[in-house]
């Protein structure tokens, strides 16, 4: 199987980027609701619609949501890619629609998703309503796994750049976790199906991205929604989209959502779940925060009167403008900051800072400065 062709073949041109909202995903709904497919299975606080996609006859129940945080929009763009795929007339589309009957919620918080923010328009955590239910997307996602009574569940996230693949200094391009189900981070049969699946992905991924693989830490949390629906005995995978160098669209992390999406299905499917695979799960690095997009070295800057060489470091914030998202580098720390890594690093081999207002990076500050008055950065970049 040609993971990357198939990306090719069926990736959704018609979405990209990181602002995803209802209004980019109805036309694909529209196109893909050619026998009731698509159902509105209720409504958001504001009241927007909440849609669910339906497909396939097979047995084994896969139910899988994502933009349950507004703002993370890569898995919903792989997931368009997947059913995609699934509606294909290929041999493999047909073993998976006669093996599975998948449940989709593309975006489970609309709201979220057009104000490009992590919470819902009550500015609630949905992933932290799951015993509560006090708000109607929560009740939603609810509803539907009480009444599907899925025998797979996928919860589809993105995470920060802050994210490393332990301390090797590589991204952690993509992560997982198979949820905990009590406090003591047992591992029964329905957990070792989920880690079982987890380690069959990571074994095929390390062939594209080797150590940019991630694992969430495990610690139980009741109120989250992966860990309630684990405890409930259902095997549940989170899935989480982050950062490869230079893809802050999170374009090319999408294409290795999309694999993991074939990969996990493929093994489901050929029943490879029957041995314990849990070692090979614990080796998978652990999510570390280690990371920030721009990292500055060596730097001379004036401290207290006394001229001092250290480092500083920069972070974007993703803010949305006139319904684009711009990328913005702000100042977040100085100091020595070891063990941690830029996305960009710039050596300034002892060169003086500088900027427009006290000739030093404080922090919440724009990134625009000047290292020796002759090399201007702007955004945290060097203005060529």
């Amino acid at each position: 199987m040609n993971l990357e062709q198939l990306f090719i073949q069926y990736k959704e041109q018609s979405i990209s980027g990181r602002y995803l909202t209802l209004d980019h995903i109805k036309p694909l709904l529209d196109k893909l609701n050619t026998n009731g497919q698509v159902q509105i299975i209720g409504t958001s606080v504001l009241g927007e619609p909440i849609y669910s996609y339906q497909i396939g006859t097979g047995k084994t129940r896969a139910y899988l949501w994502s933009q349950m945080h507004g703002n993370e929009s890569t898995t919903t763009k792989a997931l368009f890619d997947f059913i995609n795929l699934l509606n294909d007339d290929t041999d493999f589309a047909k073993q998976m629609l006669d093996a599975f009957t998948f449940y989709c919620i593309p975006i489970l918080n609309p709201d979220g998703a057009r104000l490009y923010t992590r919470a819902n328009a009550n500015e609630i955590d949905l992933n932290r309503d799951s015993q509560d239910l006090t708000q109607p997307e929560s009740k939603v996602l609810r509803q539907v796994f009480e009444q599907f009574k899925p025998d797979f569940c996928f919860n589809l996230h993105d995470q920060r750049t802050i994210f490393g693949a332990g301390t090797t200094g590589k991204p952690a391009t993509v992560s997982f976790l198979a949820p905990s189900y009590n406090e003591e981070r047992e591992v029964n049969e329905n957990r070792l199906k989920a880690i079982n699946v987890i380690a069959g992905i990571n074994e095929e991924l390390q062939k594209y991205i080797p150590g940019q693989v991630g694992r969430f830490d495990d610690s139980f949390n009741i109120n989250c929604i992966g860990d309630t629906f684990q405890y409930l005995g259902v095997p549940t995978i989170l899935f989480e989209a982050g950062h490869f160098p230079k893809d802050y669209e999170r374009e090319i992390t999408r294409k290795f959502i999309f694999f993991a999406l074939i990969l996990s299905f493929k093994q489901i499917s050929e029943n490879d779940l029957v041995s314990n695979r849990f070692s090979e799960y614990l080796n998978i690095s652990q999510n570390n925060v280690v990371f920030y997009d721009f990292m500055y070295k060596n730097v001379k800057i004036n401290y207290d009167g006394i001229e001092i060489i250290t480092n500083f470091v920069a972070q974007y914030k993703e803010e949305l403008i006139e319904n684009k998202i711009h990328f913005n580098a702000y100042i977040v720390e100085v100091g020595e900051l070891e063990n941690y890594f830029g996305h960009y690093e710039y050596d300034a081999k002892g060169a003086e800072y500088s900027d427009d207002f006290q000739n030093f990076p404080k922090t919440g500050q724009k990134a625009n400065f000047y290292l020796n008055k002759n090399v201007k950065f702007v955004n945290g970049l060097i203005k060529s």
